[in-house]
């Protein structure tokens, strides 16, 4: 037996749906299994921190099955628009659902992968997923995490041992498989596909699952109208905490959404390093259809595509009526994420509104770099080098009292950034000398950050 904590509580309730919505599947056979990276913070949430490295890599490298959860990996069925265009040819094409576990909270956890191989949704893909991909991951992930955005959590990566051509970075490279620990992997794109088919019991199977297992509700007579009205709410605080950490996801297609709004699946991801709206991730969005400015009309989108699917079994005006929300939720989920980071305690909606309203316009026209304001504010008092410019946003800052000091180590040095030519070279360390340092330091300085964000002042 595995060395488990008794923290660790398995679960099945992907069950629940049937095998209409997965396909049971084997994972490669690699060359090689090298660890590399192992989230013990995260296994610790789910009893799975005490697996020695042998343990861990048999289950996340080979994936001989945990205990008392799923036998076999399931790739689950979905479709999606992809850049706004419906794709009904894709699924779990390179990943699978590996296992499921309750966390300390109690809540629903999947353990999902990335390039563990094909399935019958590979289509012509490899199935594989390369090293430099599993690295940038990590480091989204971690980022993310520490700036308060809902996110799956990168939780193991090992090396495969495989010579991978890609047509779009230097080739032959190396291989990876990729362990995400997410609040479940349901996503829009999965009630698209039952909407496709015109399978209206499959889609009130699923919406009963969602309600129970990942939002702790029994289903009632609106249960269409009530999920909707959760993912709105939940994806309008993913696209606001976007906003406010100044990440560009790269590719928000419906099938990238998660039901608990919880972002995931990074790929062409990118920093902004100014507030600039038309910044973009992705090589190949040409039209910035992604672009940071664009993500909450992008979100919004997903969740238009959500209620056209819910059409089948709910009436239209409830969930058109929870869809013209998205606007004024969206606009309360940005001013707590800035004050969040800034360091302050809400007001009341009209004046936390007014603060991101005289930030965003001086941020953008400066060009001065967003994690260096969001260094220098936090606490709510700007130094005296920001000058003239700034004084409207020094005049809103003080309307708000401090909910966290700068005790922290973290604010006596320079602010901690993610931006792509640190990515860069802490991937040619990797590539060019198989020198990890810089990833696990920088991993390390990153949860140091969080740490500062998220320290509450004293009691009195």
């Amino acid at each position: 037996m595995p060395s488990l904590s008794q923290a660790y509580r398995p679960e099945t309730t992907i069950f629940e749906l049937g095998d209409a919505f997965y396909d049971p599947v084997t994972a490669a056979d690699f060359p090689e299994t090298i660890l590399r990276f192992r989230n013990d913070r995260a296994a610790a949430e789910v009893g799975l921190d005490g697996l020695v490295d042998d343990e861990w890599i048999a289950h996340f490298g080979r994936f001989q099955p945990l205990p008392d959860t799923l036998t076999q990996p399931l790739a689950l069925r979905y479709h999606g628009h992809q850049f706004r265009v419906y794709n009904p040819d894709i699924g779990d094409g390179r990943g699978f659902l590996f296992a499921q576990m309750r966390d300390g909270a109690g809540r629903l956890m999947d353990l999902g992968t990335k390039g563990s191989g094909q399935t019958p949704y590979s289509r012509f893909g490899d199935g594989r997923l390369t090293l430099k991909g599993g690295v940038r991951e990590i480091l989204a992930t971690e980022m993310l995490e520490a700036l308060g955005v809902p996110t799956s959590r990168s939780f193991s990566l090992i090396e495969t041992g495989e010579a991978l051509e890609r047509g779009d970075e230097p080739s032959p490279t190396r291989s990876a498989v990729l362990v995400r620990l997410s609040h479940s992997h349901i996503r829009i794109g999965m009630f698209q596909r039952l909407a496709y088919f015109r399978d209206a019991e499959s889609l009130t199977k699923l919406t009963g699952y969602v309600l129970r297992n990942l939002y702790g509700e029994q289903p009632g007579d609106d249960a269409p109208a009530r999920l909707l009205d959760l993912v709105v709410e939940r994806t309008a605080k993913l696209a606001a905490a976007y906003m406010a950490a100044g990440f560009v996801h790269g590719v928000l297609n419906s099938d990238n959404i998660n039901v608990t709004g919880e972002s995931f699946d990074y790929g062409p991801w990118r920093f902004n390093p100014t507030w600039d709206p038309a910044f973009t991730a992705a090589y190949f969005d040409h039209q910035g259809l992604y672009a940071f400015g664009r993500q909450p009309e992008a979100v919004h989108w997903d969740a238009m595509q959500l209620a056209v699917s819910l059409r089948a079994i709910a009436e239209a005006e409830p969930l058109i009526a929870i869809l013209d929300t998205f606007g004024e939720r969206y606009q309360g989920a940005v001013s707590d994420a800035i004050l969040w980071r800034l360091g302050l305690t809400p007001r009341d909606p009209s004046t936390d509104r007014q603060l991101v309203q005289t930030i965003e316009p001086v941020l953008r026209g400066t060009a001065t770099p967003i994690d260096r304001f969001f260094f220098d504010a936090f606490g709510g008092v700007l130094p005296d080098s920001y000058g003239e410019a700034w004084s409207d946003v020094r005049a809103a800052l003080a309307a708000h009292a401090p909910r966290a000091d700068r005790s922290h180590p973290y604010w006596s040095g320079e602010p901690c950034s993610m931006l792509i030519d640190e990515v860069e070279a802490i991937w040619a360390a990797i590539a060019e000398r198989n020198d990890w340092a810089p990833l696990h330091a920088k991993v390390d300085a990153v949860r140091r950050m969080g740490e500062a964000l998220a320290k509450r002042p004293p009691s009195r």
